[in-house]
């Protein structure tokens, strides 16, 4: 309507003074009731989360160095990196867990660390509909185990590492580069590596 009156206006069919323009109204209702943005905590959740986290340190003592349960209702489990393949294993077929799906592999590169690498394993149990979150660290020599052998899906991620990050996985398949040219030099999302890169 305001598009016709803006037209009539311009061709001089009307004159100003014969247009009313009402203002909008914006009106609040005070009978609605605001939620808050953020999800409440679900404490039953929570103590489930951190029940079964203290359970897989029990169990493996060896190789899980801390638990905790993030912000996000997530468990997260850090381990040594001997520990991949046993710690994944059990995830993978102890039948109260059963994290038989890895939804994500990455790294993050924190060079200010002495072992500056930290693998991330997202893991998903469609049993239980619960995701749990696997971490552990590697330096630019140490290699970490592939789990290639336990998920196929991992394949491309380890590739995608080494490529970006040059993490070196062993026993992988078929380790070679993904995303860059098979000349490129360096791994790109190093915090240390120049913007123009090596070579120009």
């Amino acid at each position: 309507m305001l598009a016709a009156v803006r037209r009539a206006l311009l061709r001089g069919g009307l004159q100003a003074s014969t247009v009313r323009v009402l203002p909008q109204v914006r009106r609040e209702s005070s009978t609605a009731e605001t939620k808050p943005t953020v999800r409440p905590v679900d404490a039953v959740l929570t103590n489930q989360l951190t029940a079964f986290g203290e359970y897989v340190a029990e169990v493996l003592p060896k190789y899980v160095q801390q638990v905790q349960v993030t912000c996000f209702e997530e468990l997260e489990i850090l381990i040594h990196p001997d520990g991949v393949i046993p710690v994944l294993t059990f995830l993978r077929d102890h039948t109260n867990a059963q994290f038989k799906c890895l939804a994500d592999l990455t790294a993050v590169d924190i060079p200010t660390r002495q072992n500056r690498f930290e693998i991330v394993y997202n893991l998903l149990s469609l049993r239980y509909n619960s995701r749990i979150r696997v971490k552990t660290y590697a330096d630019e020599l140490t290699p970490v185990d592939s789990i290639v052998p336990l998920h196929k899906a991992a394949n491309w991620y380890e590739r995608e590492i080494w490529d970006m990050y040059g993490v070196f996985f062993a026993n992988h398949p078929d380790l070679r580069r993904i995303l860059t040219d098979y000349g490129f030099e360096g791994h790109p999302f190093r915090k240390d590596f120049p913007l123009s890169g090596y070579v120009e």
